[in-house]
């Protein structure tokens, strides 16, 4: 892909039309969705010793949804998108967290202990 190209490309896929779902109407609600637009692109060219020319580039796009909006009888409302899989991992690393800190605790205390009765037998 052409840098010129891959620039046009990085430039649409970033685009408002990315972020904001086309409004629907659902159970008497306009429902507009939304996501979390992310991405990168990269591009260069060079030559070689003989003295070809290249050039190339790549670009990366990542979304994931956030909510809605709803509208219904005048009034705007966000809802928020619950990502199930980010909300399991948190949980996951703090009980991880929470599991290594009690154990490191106990060693602890299970070396104070010891020296203390060390200190007592002397």
């Amino acid at each position: 892909m052409r840098i010129d190209e891959l620039a046009t490309a990085t430039r649409d896929a970033l685009s408002a039309r990315r972020v904001y779902t086309e409004p629907y109407e659902r159970d008497g609600a306009t429902v507009i969705g939304v996501a979390a637009v992310g991405g990168a692109g990269g591009g260069g060219q060079g030559q070689d010793e003989k003295g070809q020319q290249g050039e190339g580039g790549g670009f990366g796009l990542t979304a994931r949804p956030v909510g809605a909006y709803v509208l219904k009888d005048g009034k705007v409302g966000w809802v928020p998108a619950v990502d199930v899989n980010r909300v399991l991992s948190l949980v996951a690393f703090v009980i991880s967290v929470l599991l290594i800190t009690r154990s490191r605790v106990l060693r602890a205390r299970l070396r104070a202990a010891r020296a203390e009765l060390e200190a007592l037998r002397s």
